[in-house]
């Protein structure tokens, strides 16, 4: 008997290192230490630094993962998957240092492990991190081919004077949205249902109301905010990244429990994607503020003088930006008024 008569083939193996060494080599900064291929990945604390906190975070894509394989498009899931995490840990007003991914496969093909880990170079370069290390793993009986799952771990930095919580937050603060770019990385099982089984849609279809390949509306990348909003951290209180849970299950996490946050859901047309969704699959209203972002991935926190600085950082980096709302007396809840 023999591995690969077991379902694992070293020698793919072999050949997805080969294939991504350019690709993480790419990635690295100045804090970068160590070579490809190392047990552990090395990176040095920020030259400079006064008392560092490190913040960390770890997530997946979800199922956007199997748009990804019915599509055969496997190049632009890392770079969500690298946003995603760059901006949870924005929130608390840190900047990404290295990075980690994990991709297990049922039957290991290295062209895919190379378009998956371009995907996740590519976010990386965007947002200034080293991809330091990872695993690629082949396990046959738990993954049926051609299914495969992808996780990262990213660690960034902050000064500990400098972190941002909502103790900040005070009444007659405002509510600043920075679009999304889409989806994101959130509400896919709900997504794919209603294209596949109520619009009847390929990947290569267009989208109703769109230019745009179904594949290419649901494939957008999760946008980074770093750049948008790195500039201006002095200026901000509070933020949400809007991800599982939307609006109403991630701005209550900035907010103090004396504070509720009122959303004027007038400020903003949704786009098309969701309006598509909803009326497709006769999802109600709450439900689609629950399970998806509505067009709003990021809600930034601040007074009104702050608020003209992340409006003014935001136009610089190309974000679409609105007034979303105020902050209110209450307890700690998320109120949407308005709209239908």
């Amino acid at each position: 008997m023999t591995y690969a008569g077991a379902g694992v083939d070293i020698d793919a193996a072999e050949s997805s290192k080969h294939r991504i060494k350019a690709l993480v080599e790419s990635t690295f900064t100045a804090g970068a230490r160590g070579a490809f291929g190392g047990f552990g990945g090395m990176f040095r604390v920020p030259t400079g630094a006064r008392a560092p906190l490190l913040v960390s975070s770890a997530d997946g894509v979800g199922t956007k993962i199997k748009l990804a394989i019915e599509a055969s498009r496997h190049d632009t899931i890392g770079h969500c998957l690298v946003n995603h995490c760059v901006n949870d840990i924005l929130v608390q007003g840190a900047e990404p240092l290295f990075f980690l991914d994990y991709v297990a496969f049922g039957r290991l093909i290295p062209e895919v492990v190379e378009q998956v880990v371009a995907g996740v170079a590519a976010g990386c370069r965007e947002n200034g991190c080293s991809l330091v290390g990872g695993e690629t793993a082949e396990m046959p009986g738990l993954y049926t081919p051609p299914d495969y799952d992808l996780a990262g771990f990213i660690v960034g930095w902050v000064e500990e004077d400098e972190v941002i919580t909502r103790d900040r937050v005070r009444q007659g603060d405002v509510l600043v949205a920075l679009a999304s770019s889409g989806l994101h990385t959130n509400g896919y099982s709900l997504a794919r249902r209603i294209v596949t089984e109520r619009l009847t849609l390929a990947p290569d279809d267009l989208f109703p109301g769109d230019t745009r390949s179904a594949a290419d509306v649901l494939l957008a990348v999760h946008r980074s905010y770093l750049k948008a909003l790195a500039p201006v951290r002095g200026a901000i209180h509070a933020m949400a990244h809007i991800t599982g849970g939307g609006l109403p299950g991630n701005l209550d996490r900035s907010l103090p429990p004396t504070l509720d946050a009122e959303v004027d859901l007038r400020s903003w047309e949704v786009p098309n994607v969701f309006r598509v969704l909803g009326e497709a699959g006769g999802v109600s209203r709450d439900e689609m503020f629950r399970a998806f972002n509505m067009g709003v991935g990021m809600v930034v926190i601040t007074d009104e003088q702050g608020a003209k600085a992340v409006r003014s950082s935001a136009s610089a980096a190309g974000v679409d930006h609105w007034m979303l709302g105020r902050v209110i007396p209450g307890s700690g809840r998320v109120i949407l008024n308005g709209g239908k």
